[in-house]
């Protein structure tokens, strides 16, 4: 079953759900900027999110330096973004 890339009107009903994210500047992408208290609690976060994707099969791409992480998520068999994206930002947001 493909993987579909959102519509540019279905991207952005699902970006004005998810305040915390932006939209990369070339569109094909979402990203936000968590902080945490610690290394330890940014840590916890980024495994919960782990053990998500996993299940998932859906990945994201971030970057962590002690109590931030820097998520972007994109979808590669599509070209862009798709529901999993929302979706895996949607649970983050419920954790974060």
């Amino acid at each position: 079953m493909a993987i579909v890339r959102l519509t540019d009107a279905q991207r952005d009903a699902a970006l004005a759900e998810l305040p915390r994210w932006n939209l990369r500047a070339d569109g094909l992408a979402i990203e936000a900027e968590l902080k945490f208290g610690d290394f330890n609690e940014a840590f916890g976060f980024m495994t919960r999110v782990a053990i998500y994707a996993d299940k998932a099969d859906h990945h994201p791409e971030w970057f962590n330096v002690y109590s931030t992480v820097r998520v972007t998520l994109t979808t590669h068999d599509a070209d862009g973004l798709s529901e999993r994206d929302v979706a895996m930002a949607r649970f983050i947001d419920s954790i974060a």
